[in-house]
C-alpha cells in the first residue's frame, strides 16, 4: 500500500492537472480562430501545464542530456508511462505525434488533437490504412515539422525491452527521415496510480541517417530508446 502522502499528493494532480485540462479543450476552437501557431503555443501550454503539475504537486523534476531536433525529424522515444506522451508537445516543439486511432475518437479532446497534430494508427488494418497514415505523416515533414512515434506500441514497464512493432520499419522506409533516439525513465515515478517524486531523464541519442537495412534501424533504435532502462534480470 502506497503511504497516504503519496496517495493524496497523485489525487491532487489528478484534480488539478484534468480539471485544468477542460479548460485548454473548452479554449481550443476559440484558440484555433487565431491561426495555426497560436493553436500550436495553445498545446504546448497545456503540455506544459502537465509539467508545472506533476513539479509541485508530485515533485517530478525533469532533465534533458543530449541535442533536440528542429526540422523533420522521426523522434522514436521509449514509451513507459503517460508522462512522455503528455511531455511530447513540450519537449519537441510543434512535433506530430502517432496515436492510437482510438485516442482521436475521444469527443471533443480527439478533435483538438487531430488539428494540432496527430497522426492516427490503424492496427491491423491493412495497406491502405498504412498509406493513409504515411500520407499524413509525409505532410507534416513537408512542413518541416517532428514525428514523435513510440515504436514499441505501448507502455512498457521499466526494465523490460521488447521488440520494435513490425510497422516501424517501414515507416522508417517510406518517410525517409532522419530518426532520432529518446530513452527515458519514467517508468518508476509516474506509471502507477499512486506517483512518486524523483527525477525524470531524458536522453537524447545521436541522428540515424534513413536508408538502412530493418535488422540494422532496429538493433540502433532499440540501444537508444533503452540507454535508460537496464534490462531486468529474468525471474
Amino acid at each position: 500500500m502506497a503511504p497516504l502522502f503519496r496517495i493524496l499528493r497523485s489525487l491532487l494532480f489528478y484534480i488539478v492537472f484534468y480539471g485544468g485540462s477542460v479548460f485548454y479543450v473548452l479554449l481550443a476552437p476559440l484558440v484555433e480562430r487565431f491561426g495555426e501557431a497560436a493553436f500550436s503555443r495553445h498545446v504546448k501550454a497545456w503540455s506544459g501545464w502537465h509539467r508545472t503539475c506533476a513539479r509541485w504537486l508530485l515533485g517530478i523534476r525533469v532533465e534533458v542530456t543530449g541535442q533536440r531536433p528542429s526540422g523533420p525529424f522521426l523522434i522514436v522515444i521509449k514509451h513507459q508511462s503517460f508522462f512522455e506522451a503528455i511531455d511530447a508537445p513540450y519537449m519537441f516543439n510543434d512535433a506530430a505525434v502517432f496515436a492510437k486511432a482510438e485516442l482521436t475518437r475521444i469527443p471533443l479532446w480527439g478533435s483538438v488533437g487531430m488539428k494540432h497534430g496527430l497522426v492516427p494508427v490503424e492496427r491491423d488494418q491493412g495497406a491502405k490504412a498504412l498509406r493513409a497514415m504515411i500520407a499524413a505523416a509525409r505532410r507534416f515533414t513537408e512542413q518541416g515539422r517532428p514525428l514523435v512515434l513510440f515504436p514499441e506500441g505501448t507502455r512498457v514497464p521499466h526494465g523490460q525491452q521488447p521488440a520494435l512493432q513490425a510497422g516501424f520499419a517501414g515507416i522508417y522506409k517510406l518517410l525517409g527521415v532522419p530518426v532520432l533516439p529518446v530513452a527515458i525513465n519514467s517508468g518508476p515515478l509516474y506509471h502507477r496510480n499512486w506517483k512518486r517524486s524523483g527525477v525524470i531523464r531524458y536522453l537524447i541519442g545521436d541522428p540515424i541517417e534513413p536508408g538502412l537495412p530493418r535488422e540494422e534501424i532496429e538493433r540502433r533504435v532499440r540501444e537508444g530508446i533503452n540507454a535508460l532502462n537496464p534490462q531486468s534480470d529474468p525471474a
